[in-house]
């Protein structure tokens, strides 16, 4: 349903009239001017009409002063109450045109914070959402400039819609809070506080958290008799729409009624009439009565088709979709889905109940492919809202935390006036006693500053010690060791001896830099694994042989695997079994594709793997390797599987075999 963006039209009205007129005269306007200002402020809210009619009576084209511009500025605000968006355009460019002539120390801010925000009322009703909150951000800064007022509350409730229409939930619910703050320190009574609270209202309604939405609507609803006529409709509208989203459809549809009622009061409120009725046409679909849903979902398909509001006809065409799937007529959804409009900007609630329509008309025509993928996309938007609800808490959270923060600042420091007074009647009754009470305060507060400042001199001290430390550990580097390992290299004449070195220094310096990784190449892992085997070949002797094979298909600069899977094996290989064995000496590595991924064997011809043998040493490598495979198979749907067993090599001698096979898409990012 067209939810959001209903609330923002209200909110935008909401704030056209917040915003006092008077804010934005010139200070030399007289008392007869302000009076008739207040009255053209009065106007706005029942007749704009003729608030255009008596503003056009006065105005003179031979004084273009800040009371001219300012009389303009509210004639704008008519002229969007009464949907007429090119005047506003000519409006606010002839005011915004003015202001920049105005020299730099003269800068008329109120006129600029006004401008700028009714630029963004009006892309904000023409639903370019990125334009607008670049409007109400200028606004923002611009009324910043002369301090906390009313109009900023004002500016920061229009910020926060936007926001939330563009999506940025934990933003909006920033700025309505931000308003908030503004009226505590503007002392602001509750009954004008209503706007941010159906604000917050309608973002955890969007983020699907009922308990907290009723929160706030409740708190709204205790001023609903002060509210005005069209704040009334912001409340009835979206409350009902807090349970159309819950799917309680008679309780919707009796809020849309009530908020009917009132429109039709008011002559001037054609285009809140109109969202009202979308909205009750799309609760007469799903509730099945589709001759009610038809004649008011075409009703408001003139209307909007009247003014170009393409938002809101891409919404009533995409309940027009819908019904006609209801009444079986898909050639009629068909037309509708190819000639529909596009607009520049479309909310993710909107897009929503659009992709959920076109799943159930692909579906119907047969078409699955294009139905699973417009499903795919809600599934996608369902996430992006989980998302948003989690920073949400987050954010509240910290705001919560803040706030308690400042509340034990406030009672610590009236406390602390508290005791001011007692010791200051202490001293008018006992002079003296208030005198050696004073004196042991003061004594008291000495010896704790004293105590603290001999706490950081020891602190201090202590950082010192452990900086000293750490700076000599860090002067035996491995860089130290590469160049005392590099400089015995130029020493060495005998080839043998100088690749030993080498090796070694490469074998140090890759495992530094494979040291804490969770996942590395095949290819990095084999380099390692062979340079390993070359340093121990001088003690194996002539009889120790292995293989390294892979095969043709097996990628290893792209193939991923936990860092050490094959080096630990190997290791355990060399140092348990093999250095012990007599004779022939044995070792295979073969990394093989197949179906799940890739395979990688290990075999030697040591003996086979015996647990309780003495010469296998403490079995930590296993554990390391048993360890860091469980803790990435709780993070993968395809696990890595393990396997150690005893086999017989070709030579009939007993050997160990280890197997693993990695699937081929495993992830190695742990996520909290």
């Amino acid at each position: 349903m067209y939810k959001s963006f209903y609330l923002a039209i209200y909110i935008l009205l909401s704030n056209i009239i917040f915003i006092a007129c008077v804010s934005h005269k010139d200070e030399h306007l007289n008392n007869s001017d302000e009076i008739f200002i207040l009255h053209l402020d009065t106007l706005l809210g029942s007749n704009p009409e003729l608030a255009c009619t008596e503003i056009d009576s006065i105005l003179s084209s031979d004084v273009h002063n800040d009371q001219f511009y300012s009389l303009l500025m509210i004639k704008s605000k008519a002229k969007l109450f009464l949907s007429e968006y090119d005047s506003v355009f000519i409006l606010l460019d002839s005011i915004e045109r003015y202001c920049n002539k105005i020299s730099e120390e003269n800068t008329p801010y109120r006129l600029l914070s006004s401008v700028n925000n009714m630029w963004g009322n009006l892309y904000a009703r023409r639903s370019v959402m990125d334009s607008a909150v670049i409007y109400f951000q200028k606004a923002y800064d611009y009324s910043s400039k002369l301090g906390l007022s009313h109009d900023l509350i004002d500016i920061t409730i229009n910020l926060a819609d936007a926001n939330v229409r563009s999506g940025k939930f934990d933003q909006g619910s920033f700025w309505y809070r931000r308003s908030l703050s503004i009226s505590d320190t503007l002392m602001l009574p509750e009954n004008r506080r209503f706007p941010s609270y159906y604000g917050l209202a309608q973002v955890y309604m969007d983020l699907r958290d009922y308990d907290k939405c009723d929160f706030y609507y409740n708190l709204a609803g205790r001023y609903f008799d002060d509210m005005l006529p069209f704040e009334k409709h912001i409340y009835l509208n979206n409350r009902g729409n807090s349970y159309y989203y819950r799917g309680e459809y008679d309780k919707a549809m009796d809020y849309f009624r009530e908020s009917l009622q009132l429109a039709n009061k008011y002559p001037d409120m054609e285009f809140e009439r109109k969202f009202t009725k979308v909205n009750m046409g799309e609760v007469f679909m799903l509730m099945n009565e589709t001759d009610s849903a038809t004649a008011y979902l075409e009703e408001c398909y003139s209307f909007f088709k009247s003014i170009d509001h393409t938002s809101a006809l891409y919404y009533i065409e995409t309940q027009l979709i819908e019904l006609a799937l209801k009444k079986g007529n898909i050639s009629v959804a068909s037309k509708i889905i190819r000639d529909a409009v596009q607009p520049d900007f479309i909310e993710p609630n909107m897009l929503h109940i659009r992709n959920k329509y076109l799943q159930h008309y692909y579906a119907e025509s047969g078409d699955y492919k294009k139905a699973y993928y417009y499903q795919q996309n809600n599934a996608h938007i369902d996430d992006s809202i989980r998302n948003e609800r989690i920073k949400m808490r987050s954010a509240e959270i910290s705001l919560r935390y803040r706030q308690d923060s400042t509340l034990m600042k406030k009672e610590m420091s009236i406390k602390e006036k508290e005791g001011q007074v007692l010791v200051l009647h202490q001293w008018i009754s006992i002079l003296v006693l208030a005198i050696l009470l004073f004196i042991s305060i003061s004594g008291m507060f000495i010896i704790y500053r004293k105590r603290r400042f001999d706490k950081r001199i020891w602190n201090m001290q202590t950082d010192i010690s452990t900086l000293r430390l750490e700076n000599i550990r860090n002067r035996i580097s491995p860089h130290f060791i590469f160049n005392v390992l590099n400089r015995e290299m130029v020493r060495y004449t005998n080839e043998d001896d100088k690749s030993c070195l080498v090796n070694l220094s490469k074998l140090i310096r890759k495992n530094l830099e494979l040291t804490g990784n969770l996942s590395i190449s095949l290819n990095d892992e084999l380099d390692f694994v062979k340079t390993y085997i070359t340093l121990q070949e001088q003690t194996l002797g002539e009889d120790f042989h292995y293989e390294v094979n892979i095969s043709d298909d097996v990628i290893c600069e792209d193939t991923y695997l936990p860092s050490m899977l094959i080096q630990i094996p190997v290791e355990n290989s060399i140092k348990h079994a093999l250095k012990v064995k007599k004779g022939k000496k044995c070792l295979w590595i073969n990394v093989n594709k197949n179906d799940a991924g890739v395979e990688i064997v290990i075999v030697d011809n040591g003996g086979g793997y015996k647990p309780v043998s003495s010469s296998r040493g403490t079995g930590t490598g296993l554990k390391v390797i048993t360890q860091t495979i469980q803790l990435l198979n709780m993070y993968n749907k395809e696990q890595i599987v393990m396997k150690i067993s005893n086999v017989m090599t070709d030579e009939n001698e007993t050997g160990c075999e280890i197997r693993y096979s990695v699937p081929e898409h495993y992830k190695y990012n742990i996520s909290k």
